[in-house]
């Protein structure tokens, strides 16, 4: 099995180093010449565990390799994957699909060079709107005929952070066809996944690219309502990590994505919900409910600095404030649509200066805020503070010295938005706490 993989972005490097790691040969095309350049020289562009040592072996087994030349890799495929960027759409918040029609017009003109080049199956990795399949087929259409190609849909499912374990032990892998021929290649190519009894579920094309938004929604929704839920704890005086592992016990329910914060960011949340919305109005089919998590999530981000200027009694002006944690998330050095970007903003719009700290985001962070000091040690971040706030829950940041934090700030003022430590301690400690969701603590 030859697999071109069009893409070396998060997801076309995770998925063809996990291909390779199974014994297939995977051609990764990108039109960026510096990251081929890079990549053929061992770097790698992101941050995710494991990715490295993965791209190093398959490399080394000749499984894995890296060009611009997208014709070639396609000549030599039997399945083309497509994984290239589908961002919001500037000015109206559809997905940008012009990646996605660009490969599918340079797929079918390469296969047009070689009439007799065989079957081939060209499966739809990016996320994308109901019916970019059947465009995509157009688009082939025009070049190739019908009887050399397949179209398919395989929505990726991986969470950074853990894209290599959710890969190789997915919860499900959705499979998109529309003809028999195609899922016979399909289940080759997942086969090496069966020792590890995926479930591989087989659906038609659309259902398939609108399984991964409707996805996506729910876990914005269920993270939205616990975020909700934690601001009517705080105005209650009770506990929202009581309330989520209260109604997270039920079943029908379950405990994931019941952590309260500073609400969801990330590359697929954000953008995904976005073009969810508006394929539905599109259709005449619209979805208040997502609507509504969308507009929250953005104001909840900003309202976070609210909690900032409480804790220090109404005013930040001139004030220092230390910014522990960037990424949207642990383990990533992704910042797109970070809190921390909102938070951060907000805090310097009211006055206050900013010093950050992040274990792998700071160079991402340094092209996206302005005026803020980045330090490379959160004590140091600490230094002289008026206070800390944690926006990402590193491990490095779960087990801080909790002393030598207090030592170097100037007012012992802990703002937790991921709920980190306990209360009890903190105020033991001689802190000013302020959580999210449960009752603040004095000293």
């Amino acid at each position: 099995m030859k697999i071109a993989m069009i893409g070396c972005g998060y997801v076309g490097l995770v998925t063809g180093a996990c291909f390779a790691s199974f014994g297939f040969s995977v051609a990764s095309v990108d039109t960026d010449e510096s990251k081929i350049a890079s990549l053929k020289a061992g770097g790698v562009p992101i941050y995710e565990p494991g990715l490295g040592e993965l791209l190093e072996r398959g490399t080394k087994l000749g499984l894995v390799s890296f060009t611009t030349d997208l014709a070639e890799a396609v000549r030599a495929a039997d399945v083309i994957f497509v994984a290239v960027g589908t961002p919001s759409r500037r000015g109206d918040g559809h997905a940008d699909l012009a990646y996605v029609f660009s490969a599918a017009e340079e797929i079918g003109r390469t296969m047009a060079a070689e009439p007799d080049g065989g079957y081939k199956v060209v499966v739809v990795k990016s996320t994308v709107p109901v019916g970019t399949g059947d465009e995509v087929e157009r688009i082939l259409a025009r070049h190739v005929p019908a009887e050399r190609y397949s179209v398919a849909s395989n929505p990726e499912f991986l969470r950074e952070g853990a894209a290599i374990e959710d890969f190789k032990r997915p919860d499900r892998v959705v499979v998109g066809v529309n003809d028999e021929r195609a899922k016979e290649v399909m289940a080759r190519v997942y086969r090496p996944l069966s020792l590890n009894q995926a479930p591989v579920f087989y659906t038609d094309r659309r259902t398939a690219e609108l399984t991964k938004y409707a996805a996506n929604a729910f876990l914005a929704t269920k993270i939205t309502f616990i975020n909700e839920i934690a601001d009517l704890c705080e105005a209650t005086g009770t506990n929202v990590q009581d309330v989520a592992r209260g109604i997270g016990l039920d079943r029908r329910i379950g405990p994931k994505f019941l952590n309260a914060g500073p609400g969801y960011g990330g590359s697929c949340f954000p953008k995904d919900t976005q073009a969810l919305i508006k394929t539905a109005q599109d259709f005449g089919a619209p979805i208040r409910i997502v609507e509504t998590v969308a507009s929250v999530n953005d104001q909840r981000k900003r309202a976070m600095a609210k909690k900032v200027v409480k804790a220090l009694g109404g005013e930040i002006r001139g004030a220092t404030i230390a910014v522990l944690g960037l990424t949207f998330k642990p383990n990533t050095d992704d910042m797109r649509d970070a809190p921390s970007l909102a938070i951060v903003q907000a805090l310097k719009d009211m006055g206050a200066e900013v010093r950050a700290y992040d274990p792998e985001g700071m160079e991402n962070a340094r092209r996206m805020m302005e005026g803020v000091d980045f330090v490379t040690d959160p004590y140091d971040c600490a230094k002289d503070a008026d206070a800390a706030v944690i926006v990402t829950e590193w491990d490095v940041l779960r087990a801080l010295d909790l002393n030598l934090l207090k030592a170097s700030l100037k007012n012992p003022v802990l703002i937790d938005l991921r709920n980190v430590y306990e209360p009890g301690e903190m105020a033991a400690r001689g802190y000013r706490y302020v959580p999210i969701g449960r009752p603040s603590v004095e000293a």
